[in-house]
């Protein structure tokens, strides 16, 4: 509870995307809402084959707390945030905070997450591992060179000042959330990451780093794949030729002048 008797995380919303995490569904949900007693959980599935939504929805029935989206199938990490968002926004969220179902981001640091946002320093806090105090275990040489080098392309290509650009562990502030426009993202698993962070900073929003220390998951096997990474670089890639292809026409009108040409 804070000190004037508000349950900590009023206001906030968890989109939890899920797809085959039975084994953790329970006890993640458990651990998020012991962290942020005021919050509102939203767990998205996507009609996972092992039961996960079912068992969402038991834990739903039990506490008012818990809310489920079920989806029609498998569409991605990306597609299951959108969706999430959209609901957590028409349900009045003040902050939206996205993150693994399988214990990778560790509930116990959701109240630092959403620091920022509450004290007004930031619109974006993303839960960082290449910051001081933040780090990775349980990873072998070969994912860690593709996080960070994935990550650091990223920054320069794009010209972030973002130190982790593909992690999934963030907070919005609702506003700054709603401002993105959905329908133009392209809602790939790992690049739906940076492609938002990309669109945050575009349109001014602050955007603040704190360490976490993310962890391998605990059941169950990893979703990443060489198709998501190389996804990611293409799109990484195009974002910014679509930027750069953008300026250029506000600066060469239709008629062949440009914004410098004197008028007659």
């Amino acid at each position: 509870m804070t000190t004037e008797g508000t349950p900590i995380g009023t206001g906030t919303w968890i989109v939890l995307p899920t797809y085959d995490e039975a084994d953790n569904i329970g006890p993640v949900t458990a651990a998020i809402l012991a962290s942020l007693p005021g919050a509102t959980l939203l767990v998205v599935d996507d009609d996972s084959p092992d039961g996960t939504g079912r068992l969402a929805d038991e834990l739903a029935a039990a506490d008012p707390r818990i809310r489920v989206r079920h989806r029609a199938a498998k569409q991605g990490l990306g597609r299951a945030y959108l969706d999430g968002f959209g609901v957590a926004l028409a349900g009045g969220a003040e902050r939206v905070v996205q993150m693994d179902a399988d214990f990778s981001h560790d509930p116990a640091t959701l109240p630092a997450l959403i620091a920022p946002l509450e004290a007004d320093r930031a619109d974006l806090v993303i839960g960082s591992r290449y910051v001081t105090g933040g780090g990775v275990v349980d990873w072998g040489i070969g994912r860690k060179v593709i996080s960070r080098g994935g990550s650091l392309f990223a920054r320069i290509v794009l010209g972030l000042p973002v130190n982790d650009l593909t992690g999934g562990f963030k907070a919005w502030r609702a506003s700054t959330l709603a401002a993105i426009p959905f329908a133009g993202v392209h809602a790939g698993g790992y690049v739906f990451q940076i492609e938002m962070t990309f669109r945050a900073d575009r349109a001014e929003a602050r955007i603040t780093e704190v360490p976490i220390t993310f962890r391998d998951r605990r059941v169950g096997q990893s979703k990443m794949s060489r198709r998501i990474v190389v996804e990611a670089l293409v799109v990484v890639v195009q974002l910014r030729a679509e930027e750069l292809m953008t300026r250029f026409r506000r600066r060469r009108p239709a008629d062949g002048t440009t914004d410098d040409a004197p008028t007659i």
